[in-house]
């Protein structure tokens, strides 16, 4: 199966100025980045409760897939952050998993920590509902949005809304509940909304240089991707079967050379169950289940990494592993 520098001179108008030779200065100004006028830069979150659309909204953003969605709730369980660089903005957007309100586990808590850590220092936030929708869910996330910091309601999947009419005492309702910047109707897959979004979030982000490189797309790691990828195909193909606490370990990422390929990349990944019979649900009749969630999950890596990938997976068994910390951490969550 396939896993500054600062200008030193002295006044020429002054006779006898001191020169600024501060080394501490000199240096701290060579490693700063070079403001260039009229840059805007700024991190944007992207919060709602889970299964709105918010993955979704970040590939779209983005332009590439980044951050794994599926049907399934619950799906993202990291931050993950996106960047954009159109003109002379540079949008730094971070995912977040949706705010969970149902279960006190280990890893339910890790997540929401992931959320609060996301919004105590952005420049913007993006709340994402269900058009016309507003649920208890909703209100326990839009309760964690700290005052000051400007929010916009994003309005998704307005393509299902059979009736727009019925969106204005909706809108007034949103508007008594949080002092939102602006109202933001739109569906994630709408390239038209997607670029009006992009023109809307610029101005509330401060004028500075950019942070990455004009190119780069995400901060996250390619064996961060792997794992993803990999629990991605995992819940496409066990659908409801599987309890969502189920996850991907990244066992082995090694990039070797060839001759046949431009680069080659061997994994190995451990995607982990909590019982034996969830096991069995993964592998499959005669392995088949997990050989498709490999070959698809390689098909995908290759495209992304513009690689030979050569993708060995394993299930194992950890039983409550969802509600002990110790091990939470061990599989890579905070």
């Amino acid at each position: 199966m396939n896993d500054a520098t600062q200008d030193v001179a002295a006044d020429d108008g002054a006779e006898g100025a001191p020169v600024q030779n501060d080394l501490d200065a000199m240096l701290a100004a060579a490693g700063a980045p070079a403001a260039v006028l009229g840059q805007r830069c700024g991190v944007i979150a992207i919060v709602g409760k889970p299964n709105v659309g918010k993955s979704t909204l970040l590939n779209a953003l983005v332009g590439q897939k980044i951050s794994i969605t599926s049907r399934k709730a619950q799906t993202t369980r990291h931050r993950i952050t996106g960047i954009r660089t159109l003109e002379q903005t540079q949008f730094i957007f971070v995912d977040t998993p949706g705010f969970q309100t149902r279960h006190a586990t280990a890893l339910n808590k890790s997540l929401n920590k992931t959320v609060m850590g996301a919004i105590g220092d952005v420049d913007l936030i993006l709340f994402v509902v269900e058009a016309g929708n507003f649920t208890l869910a909703d209100a326990k996330v839009l309760s964690l949005f700290k005052p000051g910091i400007p929010t916009l309601l994003v309005a998704n999947k307005l393509d299902m809304v059979h009736r727009r009419a019925e969106l204005a005492p909706w809108l007034k309702s949103m508007q008594e509940r949080h002092p939102f910047a602006e109202f933001v109707p739109m569906s994630a897959k709408n390239k038209g909304d997607i670029e009006r979004l992009f023109g809307i979030c610029a101005k509330y982000l401060p004028e500075q240089a950019w942070w990455y490189a004009e190119d780069e797309l995400t901060d996250r790691s390619e064996k961060f991707l792997a794992s993803e990828t990999v629990r991605e195909k995992l819940f496409r193909f066990t659908g409801d079967e599987l309890p969502y606490t189920s996850t991907v370990v990244i066992d082995k990422f090694d990039e070797e050379k060839s001759k046949q390929h431009k680069r080659l990349v061997k994994i190995a990944a451990t995607i982990v169950v909590e019982r034996d019979n969830h096991k069995m649900m993964v592998i499959g009749d005669k392995g088949e289940r997990l050989k498709r969630i490999g070959t698809e999950a390689r098909q995908e890596l290759e495209k992304l990494m513009d690689a030979k990938v050569f993708l060995e997976l394993w299930v194992k068994v950890r039983s409550g592993w969802a509600d002990d910390e110790a091990r939470v951490r061990s599989f890579g969550y905070e």
